[in-house]
């Protein structure tokens, strides 16, 4: 069975296809920017990686949040509320962790199956 990889460097893949089913990297948004605008950055790196992947929201299997601070939670529900596919929602678990970085308050991770 072959495995895809998309955007790759020499530490990570941003996403491995592999078996119709894609699994993205982490993906956050530019460092300092509120939980909203780094939100939707992600949601919109997720979009792209997902159509480079042949997949879409719509066949999203499982999502895991991390955010830096559970009290951001309503911030960044504002803008995934307005983004998810509202008929096919994934399972979704959401938790609060130290990311990467202090500047960086969410991280989302994905994955999907491919069309």
């Amino acid at each position: 069975m072959s495995i895809r990889r998309i955007e790759s460097g020499p530490r990570m893949s941003q996403a491995v296809v592999h078996n119709g089913i894609a699994y993205l990297a982490g993906q956050v948004g530019a460092p300092g920017e509120s939980v909203a605008t780094q939100t939707t950055a992600v949601l919109a790196q997720i979009d792209r990686l997902l159509a480079e992947a042949g997949s879409d929201k719509s066949r999203i299997l499982t999502a895991t949040i991390w955010l830096a601070d559970m009290a951001d939670f309503a911030e960044m529900n504002s803008v995934w509320d307005v983004w998810v596919d509202k008929d096919s929602p994934p399972a979704r678990a959401t938790g609060e962790a130290k990311l990467a970085t202090p500047d960086y308050r969410v991280e989302i991770i994905i994955t999907a199956v491919c069309q």
